[in-house]
């Protein structure tokens, strides 16, 4: 009898034990929950909870331990009720029970559900019994399809995710196109000096007719002459009728202008 006592004693003992850290541990998350909401990050939750689950396994262990008496077969029964403030029990439970009296014993003493908890349970239970093997079935099979399409939902958002932080930003322009071409602009960088081959000679081969070139040439006075006073403009049909009239001559101001018009800006 003394051994078993004995034994009893000491599991109560681990069992408190255990007990303690899991509530400190329980009170560290929520206080961080509370308190450090803002500098939470995912990878310390986890760690919460993995201690959690750590501590509710060793709780576990030492309950199936084959030296721990089954504490089902024990009975508590209160040896006194009172009313009163018991300071006592205050200290014991950290001030969650400040009295043990007929009011709170079957709450604390309870060893089946309460009552509404435990009509909710045969309900459920009955509600169960109903459902046909096949029926269930299905059911089971629908719903695991679909937690298996939303995990599969979830880590696929987590795969783009991860795999869009991880990829650098694509470039939408060439940096070497860019500078050549901003070098090309500004300093006149990588382009050629060509040169018309019409330019050399009026009488060459090759070279475009007098008619053609004397079109040109006043297309380009007319293009000149237009943001001019309105007094020029006679000068100008003047000069177009001389133009008319000579076939095959070219006035000496509009070869000038020809071969200022043909020569190239990079010549220079």
């Amino acid at each position: 009898m003394q051994r078993e006592e004995k034994q009893l004693e000491a599991s109560l003992d681990a069992l408190l034990s255990q007990v303690a850290d899991l509530k400190n541990s329980l009170g560290s998350f929520i206080y961080k929950l509370e308190n450090e909401y803002d500098r939470l990050t995912w990878p310390s939750v986890l760690d919460s909870f993995a201690l959690l689950s750590g501590q509710l396994n060793t709780l576990n262990k030492v309950l199936k331990h084959e030296k721990t008496p089954l504490f089902r077969n024990q009975v508590i029964i209160p040896l006194v009720l009172s009313p009163d403030r018991d300071e006592d029990l205050m200290r014991q439970t950290e001030g969650r029970v400040p009295v043990f009296s007929h009011e709170v014993v079957p709450d604390h003493l309870r060893t089946k559900p309460d009552p509404e908890v435990e009509e909710q349970e045969k309900q459920l239970t009955t509600d169960a019994a109903r459902i046909g093997a096949d029926v269930a079935q299905k059911q089971i099979q629908s719903l695991n399809k679909m937690c298996s399409n939303l995990l599969e939902k979830i880590s696929k958002e987590e795969r783009e995710s991860e795999s869009g932080g991880l990829r650098p930003n694509k470039q939408t322009f060439n940096p070497a196109d860019t500078n050549a071409l901003v070098a090309a602009v500004a300093f006149g960088k990588g382009l050629s000096n060509w040169r018309p081959s019409g330019s050399s000679g009026p009488g060459q081969p090759g070279q475009p007719g007098a008619g053609t070139i004397l079109a040109g040439a006043s297309g380009l006075q007319q293009v000149q002459m237009a943001g001019a006073p309105s007094q020029q403009q006679p000068m100008l049909s003047g000069v177009q009728m001389a133009q008319a009239g000579q076939t095959g001559k070219m006035p000496s101001g509009i070869k000038t202008n020809i071969k200022s018009a043909s020569m190239h800006p990079y010549q220079r």
